[in-house]
């Protein structure tokens, strides 16, 4: 037996990896408010969601702290564009009101 340990990569935990990278930046595009990257990035971790769960690999308890993290940056994402959508509709109010006040204006001309 060899005394040199391999530790081997699935495609399943290269998925996963990949999935925690994207959702690390879609958190950081929607806090800077960049919702097209978001948009973008969501593509590409919905196909990663699929085969990570096809695979079942986040069922196993050895990948108890991924699914935790996992959990935990889709809460933040969640936080981050919540925040986001209480901006932009605040901003659409100030922008509906200041349509009002033109218009008013331009009635009493």
């Amino acid at each position: 037996m060899s005394t040199n340990s391999v530790k081997i990569i699935s495609d399943e935990q290269i998925h996963l990896e990949e999935l925690l990278n994207l959702l690390e930046k879609q958190i950081s595009f929607a806090r800077q408010g960049n919702v097209n990257e978001i948009e973008a990035l969501s593509k590409q971790s919905s196909s990663l969601v699929g085969k990570i769960a096809r695979s079942g690999i986040l069922e196993s308890p050895e990948f108890k702290n991924q699914r935790e993290l996992l959990r935990t940056l889709y809460h933040d994402l969640f936080l981050a564009l919540t925040a986001q959508q209480a901006d932009n509709a605040k901003e659409l109010s100030r922008v509906r009101k200041g349509k009002k006040t033109i218009a008013r204006y331009s009635d009493n001309l």
